[in-house]
């Protein structure tokens, strides 16, 4: 049987963007996004919903997140779908949280400061541990999430 699994969603971000670097040197931003559901309902009264989905970045796209979008920004993410499943510590319930694993990422709106002759990127939020370069034409490693659970947060 086949399957497939997208998402494409466009929402504003709730918080400044959480960069962090595994052990390897892949840089994780992880960003939560609110998405606006409005609507009419039978009486003529207009009605919102907002959905909060977590949503991972991983590679050189984390870095730009990290570098350049804040809390309020408009974003679109395209990405799949993730289930995350554990036991709580506390009361040893199974626990579980649908997220979003990004694979690509597109800034919506205008750089802020934009009007007054270009805006300055922000300072980065985490410094980043010295990696190896890959020689040209080989693949960069890290540009999807780490095989292992070593991710630091």
């Amino acid at each position: 049987m086949a399957s497939f699994n997208k998402v494409i969603l466009m929402g504003n971000l709730t918080r400044d963007p959480e960069l962090r670097y595994t052990p390897k040197g892949t840089a994780i931003a992880k960003i939560g996004l609110a998405v606006n559901r409005v609507w009419t309902n039978e009486a003529g009264e207009k009605k919102e919903e907002v959905t909060f989905i977590d949503v991972d970045i991983f590679g050189r796209t984390a870095e730009n997140v990290g570098q350049y979008m804040r809390k309020g920004r408009p974003i679109m993410v395209e990405g799949r779908l993730k289930l995350d499943q554990w036991d709580d510590k506390t009361t040893g319930a199974k626990r579980s949280k649908l997220g979003v694993i990004a694979e690509t990422v597109q800034f919506l709106g205008s750089a802020p400061g934009a009007g007054e002759g270009g805006a300055a990127p922000a300072a980065p939020r985490a410094a980043r541990p010295a990696a190896p370069a890959a020689p040209a034409g080989e693949p960069v490693e890290g540009d999807g999430p780490p095989e292992s659970d070593d991710v630091p947060f």
